[in-house]
């Protein structure tokens, strides 16, 4: 009986430590080009705006330095620190090769080949083209090196068995889709290319099962971000019914004011002030008419109920007490 016992519990134990040992030397990523074609600062430099870089790796809360690391994002599965992406030689990536650069964005594998947290958005960065991906690295040449070193990520097992996410990454981990679709506008497919791919919609605004893979209700919102805030449902259906048109949308985009003439809080105030703020006003509308028309039929329909004024009155009371409370 107790060599059964025994077997019960040893057998478990060595295939648990056999598995281990076989995912660590499971061997993630893809070659990189030996070579990449030159990049333009200001292309990456707006790139990393769309695709949120300087919101994630720059501390908003103590103002830190920029790209010189996040604050900490508090999630279900554990709280992760955005790190330095500086070209400080050891605290940031001045270290890196343009390959790892590409193999971190467009893969998720860090350049000792160990995967990324998906907290880490790389799997809509999967179709960054190589002209991209230079833009992106020569832009980030000419941020100023910040020593900081960024605080190690506090994860509890078994998402800190970091070669566990081979797994996830074999089941979850889908390139975007982002190629143009004949029969649709330059428009649509630009704001295709933004929301399903460097914008990242999705990663915020869909929900997100045990394993952290994204649910299938796309864009149905999300009550579990980091800080515990919220994502609201940005499904066609759902932005009509709250009031949004192209121009609204667009215009939220750019300034983080509402349709009911509130503003964006949370995560999203952000997003805006950090990323689309800075887009220009084509890319604004090409998102709004893809999200109000994400089978591009090229016709967006009205919104389901009238967008109520917010009176005067509300307003300059709003206001009045804002300063109030600042006094």
């Amino acid at each position: 009986m107790r060599g059964i016992i025994r077997a019960g519990i040893v057998l478990p134990t060595v295939l648990v430590g056999a598995g281990a040992i076989v995912l660590s030397l499971w061997a993630i990523g893809a070659t990189e080009p030996a070579a990449f074609p030159p990049g333009n600062a200001e292309r990456g430099a707006y790139l990393a705006r769309a695709s949120g870089c300087i919101s994630c790796h720059t501390d908003a809360v103590t103002a830190g330095p920029a790209l010189a690391g996040g604050a900490p994002l508090d999630t279900p599965f554990g709280s992760f620190v955005p790190p330095n992406i500086t070209p400080h030689l050891q605290d940031g990536i001045g270290s890196w090769t343009i390959q790892n650069f590409a193999q971190a964005v467009r893969q998720g594998v860090s350049p000792d080949g160990d995967p990324y947290y998906p907290v880490f958005t790389y799997e809509f960065y999967a179709g960054f083209t190589d002209q991209d991906i230079a833009d992106l690295w020569e832009a980030f040449r000419t941020v100023p090196p910040v020593a900081n070193e960024a605080a190690a990520h506090n994860v509890g097992f078994p998402f800190s068995f970091r070669s566990g996410l081979k797994l996830w990454r074999a089941i979850y981990l889908d390139a975007p889709s982002t190629d143009a679709r004949l029969g649709t506008s330059n428009s649509w497919n630009r704001g295709r290319l933004l929301v399903e791919g460097a914008a990242h919609c999705a990663a915020c605004h869909t929900g997100r099962n045990l394993a952290g893979g994204l649910d299938s209700e796309r864009f149905g919102g999300n009550a579990q971000l980091p800080g515990g805030s919220k994502a609201p449902s940005i499904q066609i259906a759902d932005l009509l019914a709250n009031g949004w048109t192209v121009a609204n949308l667009s215009y939220a985009l750019k300034s983080g004011i509402l349709p009911s003439g509130d503003a964006f809080g949370g995560s999203m105030a952000e997003v805006v002030k950090f990323g689309t703020a800075f887009l220009s006003e084509d890319d604004r509308e090409a998102i709004a008419s893809y999200l109000l028309d994400p089978e591009g039929t090229g016709i967006v329909p009205p919104p389901d109920i009238p967008v109520a004024a917010t009176p005067m009155a509300a307003i300059m009371d709003h206001s009045t007490m804002a300063m109030t409370n600042e006094n």
